[in-house]
């Protein structure tokens, strides 16, 4: 058995750079297992009794420990035909030695030759059964960690070097890259998380449901900012991958999502979920609109104190709320002509009005409130009081989503 085992190692290690590196199965290994299936192939082959076991056990063992070593199965496999060629060659160098060879002798080595190898596959579907097991075992096992460590870093726990590292391992990404956190709405109607889609335009992402939504941990691609020069906001053309982002939630998703500031390190996802969550808050339910926590700072501080709210509208815009019929007409004609440099002729295209019914409107607003339209400050205090309309439950309609006054999204 010891030189048939040494003759099978060696047919396969000079076949197999995987098993003639020695890593991650050392020739000992190997030899140990060889030896196992061999013998159990004889004793199975001959009717004899199994050693220790079923005759199948040494199969199964192969392939569990194949399996958790990471060697490929069709490696496996090549091994276990390797090992049943010699097996086969020193069955037939026997008969041919023999004394008193029979006439028939042929016959009785194609006899044995077809039972050989119905043994030898027989044991590597054993084999190939046990391995795959063990992968799906393992691949939950690492499922487990992996989903373990995703909160642990959204729970603020990563600070912790060996916690961070372990992370960034688990989800196979570096410590140290482009990320941001998104949040996004447990939407019936759009898909469960944009992992699909955002992987097609080269952005790895894990998501995991966490407290009704879906958080998930958003790797950008590498940008090249110019010397001397700064990365601008999601929507600025010096950063097209963040607004790649943007474009992929609103357009192909439908998810209602908020997205956190980049950071570079993965242990730092924690604070940025709590940025991601606090933009959620500021957009519409049901909204299907994505947007990035610098593009909403005003939502964000408003949304979280409704008396401050309330207040700012109340000093504000308070003698415009209280027109009734003209209320609607006056705010949306003060939220375009805010929102296009307080163009007239801008907004009256957009609102399909002429712009003396713009001036006018503006010019209805200024008087109510008795600020002119022409102060910086006021146009301020109108602006603010139009983003905080929504948190200061006045009962006014919330506000627009982004572009819908755009130009092709009126």
């Amino acid at each position: 058995m010891d030189r048939l085992t040494d003759r099978a190692v060696d047919d396969i290690r000079a076949h197999s750079g995987t098993y003639a590196a020695d890593a991650p199965v050392t020739r000992d290994d190997l030899w140990e297992i060889c030896r196992d299936n061999l013998l159990r192939a004889l004793e199975d082959f001959g009717g004899l009794a199994p050693t220790g076991g079923d005759f199948e056990w040494a199969a199964r063992e192969t392939g569990r420990r194949r399996a958790e070593q990471g060697v490929p199965l069709d490696t496996v496999l090549q091994a276990y035909r390797r090992g049943g060629r010699v097996l086969w060659q020193v069955m037939a160098e026997h008969l041919r030695a023999r004394a008193g060879r029979e006439a028939d002798s042929r016959d009785v080595e194609l006899d044995m030759a077809s039972g050989v190898w119905e043994t030898i596959d027989r044991y590597s579907v054993a084999m190939a059964d046990a391995y795959r097991l063990a992968q799906l075992e393992l691949q939950s096992r690492q499922d487990t960690r992996r989903v373990a460590l995703f909160e642990a870093l959204l729970d603020g726990r990563a600070d912790d070097p060996a916690v961070a590292s372990a992370a960034a391992a688990a989800l196979g990404v570096p410590a140290y890259d482009r990320y941001v956190v998104v949040v996004a709405a447990q939407d019936p109607a759009a898909p469960p998380h944009p992992a699909p889609v955002l992987e097609a335009r080269g952005m790895w992402s894990y998501w995991r449901p966490r407290s009704g939504r879906y958080a998930g941990i958003v790797r950008l691609p590498r940008r090249d900012t110019p010397a001397g020069g700064t990365a601008t906001g999601p929507r600025g053309s010096a950063d097209p991958a963040a607004g790649a982002l943007l474009d992929v939630l609103r357009e192909l998703t439908g998810a209602t999502a908020g997205i956190s500031p980049e950071f570079e390190r993965l242990s730092h996802a924690g604070r940025a979920l709590r940025l991601a969550e606090q933009t959620l808050r500021t957009l519409p339910a049901g909204s299907g609109e994505a947007a990035a926590f610098d593009d909403r700072l005003a939502q964000v501080l408003l949304s979280g104190r409704a008396d401050i709210a309330e207040r700012i509208v109340t000093v504000h815009l308070g003698p415009v709320l209280a027109t009734g019929g003209e209320r609607a007409a006056l705010l949306t004609t003060l939220r375009v002509w805010l929102d296009h440099g307080c163009s007239a002729a801008r907004a009256a295209e957009l609102l399909y009005c002429h712009r003396n019914t713009v001036l006018n409107r503006i010019g209805r607003i200024a008087e109510l409130t008795g600020r002119s339209s022409e102060s910086g400050e006021a146009r301020l205090g109108w602006a603010l009081a139009l983003r905080a309309l929504p948190y200061a439950g006045l009962g006014d309609s919330p506000e627009p989503a982004a572009g819908e006054y755009e130009v092709g999204g009126t």
